[in-house]
């Protein structure tokens, strides 16, 4: 149940992303970024998107990461390299600041490096992977608080992420308290199956008094 002072990252902090991923697709929302995992699969972030996107340096050289220094608490940094393998947006100095700042995770749509920095603070970064080789001289910061596309998820500014061993989803604000509720109800009603399957109920017989089957549908129905 859902009390008064729960807030939306509060309530969507108790979820799995198979459950917010599972209310998505009942809602018709594209929300799950392909391709972004954690780093290590302990992770988990949840937070309102603060966006850069990158694009190639031109004659100027560019910066990388002076935007930190405008970021606080519970924001998740989202960056936008283009799913470039090539060069690096995120490294030691930035997971330090963010850390130092209580930022509470980073996403990059490529690559970071200086990994054993995020493991050793227990700082939540998902990315396409990691590598050694600079983005300085190679990218540049385009625009921030700014769309932005991340595992071919539209990101605005503002919008819920969560993320966990499993991957990221990101909600739309204007659809967040929709997509929370369809999500607590997948999550109950799965939640149930397993009871009941430990109790020695069939998993057929547990997903058909439980609805299982059209719990990623509007006709799904509360356990």
């Amino acid at each position: 149940m859902v009390t008064a002072d729960q807030t939306p990252k509060t309530r969507l902090a108790a979820l799995p992303t198979s459950a917010v991923s599972d209310a998505l697709d009942r809602l018709g929302i594209a929300g799950q970024a392909l391709g972004i995992t954690p780093l290590d699969r302990s992770f988990r972030l949840v937070g309102h998107a603060w966006t850069v996107r990158y694009g190639p340096v031109g004659q100027d050289r560019g910066t990388v990461g002076d935007f930190i220094d405008d970021l606080g608490p519970d924001d998740v940094v989202v960056l936008d390299n283009q799913g470039r393998l090539d060069a690096t947006v995120w490294g030691d100095l930035l997971t330090s600041t963010a850390h130092s700042r209580s930022i509470a995770g980073t996403v990059i749509d490529g690559v970071c490096r200086d990994v054993d920095r995020s493991l050793t603070l227990g700082y939540p970064i998902f990315s396409r992977g990691n590598w050694m080789r600079t983005g300085k001289d190679r990218v540049r910061v385009e625009g921030t608080q700014v769309a932005v596309s991340v595992g071919g998820v539209r990101v605005e500014p503002g919008d819920l992420l969560l993320g966990d061993g499993d991957g990221l989803v990101a909600i739309p604000f204007s659809r967040v308290d929709e997509v929370l509720t369809a999500a607590e109800e997948i999550e109950r009603a799965e939640e149930s199956i397993r009871r009941a399957v430990e109790a020695g109920t069939s998993l057929r017989e547990a997903r058909r008094t439980h609805g299982y089957h059209d719990l990623q549908h509007l006709t799904g129905r509360t356990s």
